[in-house]
């Protein structure tokens, strides 16, 4: 029988910012940081149609940033401020290499990354 040690990520974020969390070794119940992403947004637009079109566009390019430094996932938990954590649930799930992790949310305001770390670690333990 083998021991599958399963990958585990938590992420904070808002509509601007994402920190992600992973798990220090298998072994491990400690969560340090991987990374930051920044989505600037989008720029001032006259035409609302191309600045609602641009707003998604940088939306779904933020939530690839995030996930290309999360490859096979198993768990993840997203916390922050907002409904971006649902749209990202979302994103995950219609993306064919995570659509099987199992996503928790829950809201938070923003914390730094030695809080986010400690806080994903008592989330998954």
């Amino acid at each position: 029988m083998t021991t599958h040690t399963k990958k585990q990520f938590g992420v904070w974020m808002d509509t601007h910012d994402a920190t992600v969390a992973v798990k220090a070794s298998p072994e491990s119940v400690d969560f340090v940081i991987l990374g930051h992403v920044k989505n600037p947004g989008a720029e001032r637009n006259s035409n609302e149609n191309a600045a609602n079109h641009q707003e998604i566009a940088l939306t779904h390019k933020f939530f690839k940033e995030i996930a290309a430094m999360m490859p096979n996932i198993d768990e993840i938990h997203l916390t922050g401020t907002g409904q971006v954590q649902e749209q990202f649930i979302h994103f995950l799930a219609d993306t064919p290499q995570y659509k099987n992790a199992v996503s928790t949310e829950s809201t938070s305001n923003k914390m730094g990354d030695e809080q986010l770390a400690a806080f994903i670690s008592k989330h998954f333990s």
